[in-house]
């Protein structure tokens, strides 16, 4: 009348292998449309901000658009956003740079 339980058993090996390919795949895709862009952006913020000098007109994250007018550690800038005005942030603070000052020649 009803199934044995030797024909409800079958498969067992299979069925578990098939049962992670769904969660394999929602992975690889998570991986490919979040976390791998997420990592390339922080990665040329990073390169954005150390290649920083005095002159470059900043917009901070706050949307204070300024002048940078002293690097003064590896962390710290001073940007003037006023004449006669300047502050004191962290580097990782800048989210753009408006134009860039050419290096002096040499």
């Amino acid at each position: 009348m009803f199934a044995t339980p030797a024909y409800a058993q079958a498969g067992g090996a299979a069925s578990a292998f098939t049962s992670f390919v769904p969660l394999i795949l929602i992975f690889a895709i998570m991986y490919f449309l979040l976390i791998r862009p997420q990592q390339k952006k922080l990665k040329d913020h990073r390169a954005m901000v150390a290649a920083l000098r005095r002159g470059d007109q900043v917009v901070t994250q706050g949307g204070i658009i300024g002048k940078v007018s002293k690097v003064k550690d590896d962390n710290e800038i001073e940007v003037e956003i006023a004449e006669g005005v300047r502050v004191r942030m962290v580097k990782s603070t800048v989210a753009q740079v408006l134009s860039k000052t050419e290096p002096a020649a040499s």
